[in-house]
Order: C-alpha cells, then structure tokens, then sequence
C-alpha cells in the first residue's frame, strides 16, 4: 500500500485535480449519451414505467406528450452536459450544469420509492430489486457527483472573487490619499 502512495504521490496525482476533472468529464460523457437516446421511438417506450410513476415528472406526458416528454428530456440532459463542459473553463456555467444535473437527479432518484415491481417478490421483496430500480440506483452516484461538482465550483468561484477582493483592497491601499497628494 505503501508503494501505491508513493507511486501516485511521484506522479502528482494524489495533489492534482484530477479527480475534480475526470468527474466532470464523466458527466460530460453521461449527460451527452443519455441526452442522445432520448430523440428515439424505442427510450421515449421505455420511459414509459419511470416517468409515468414519478412523483416530480409525472406532469410531463400530459404536457408534452410521450414523445415530446423525452425531447425534453434529451434537451435538458444536453444542455446541462454542456454547461458542465463549460465549467472546465468558466464556474458559473458549471454550477449552472451542477445544479441541473442536481435536479435531474433527484426528479429521478424519487421515482424509486413508486416503482411498480420494483422490488423483487421472488426474492422477499425490499432490499431485492428489479433491473428498473437497479437502472435508477446509479443516479444516487451522479446525484453525488454533482453536488462534488457544485460545491468545488462554487469554491473556486469564491476564491476568484476573494482574490480579486484582496487585491483590489491592496491596490487601492496603495493609492496616495487625497490631504498626502500635492495638487498643481
């Protein structure tokens, strides 16, 4: 184990941020494929179960229609995939992509509690679930992931703004007062 530490502190990646980078680029990745999807007759089908039962999201087919829901959601999925490739460069577009990946998240992520079957009877039920439930549990993962990606978003903005603070403040500390500078 010890070797392990070593070899990964010679090669910088235990100070780097390269956790912070491969997250976002992930979600990138997540955000563009399952946006793609969504333009097909055979996911808008598929859909059908999760956002018929779910609790934030239900409203949609009535609204949209089934096919217009899932444009929806591909829309939506691509335009926070976006904003989180922005964020590589400018923060306030990736907390605008955390905060819809966040969203995103959680309207699905409550849809488990409603699932019908989602829980395998074969197998006593509860904690025993279905591949529906299983597909939905992986966005407690991304739901995390976003709220990583916020929050060191956030940070990173706060520091931006301190640093310009601080030395504003320092600049103009440094300006020659008015009763010290001699008028011509």
């Amino acid at each position: 184990m010890n070797y392990l530490i070593k070899m990964c502190d010679r090669l910088g990646i235990l100070s780097s941020e390269i956790d912070y980078h491969v997250l976002r680029a992930s979600m990138v990745l997540i955000f563009l494929f399952f946006g793609y999807q969504k333009w097909f007759e055979y996911e808008a089908q598929a859909l059908v179960p999760y956002i018929s039962n779910g609790p934030l999201i239900f409203w949609m087919y009535p609204v949209f229609g089934v096919r217009g829901a899932c444009w929806l959601l591909g829309i939506s999925e691509w335009t926070f995939g976006a904003l989180i490739f922005i964020g590589f460069w400018n923060k306030t577009a990736g907390v605008l992509g955390a905060l819809g990946g966040i969203a995103s998240f959680v309207g699905t992520t409550t849809i488990i509690p409603f699932m019908p079957d989602g829980w395998a009877a074969s197998a006593g039920g509860f904690p025993a679930m279905t591949e529906r439930v299983a597909f939905l549990m992986k966005d407690f993962v991304l739901l995390a992931v976003s709220f990583y990606l916020l929050k060191q978003d956030l940070l990173r903005l706060s520091l931006v703004a301190y640093r310009e603070t601080v030395s504003s403040s320092t600049a103009t500390s440094e300006i020659p007062s008015a009763a010290h500078t001699k008028i011509a």
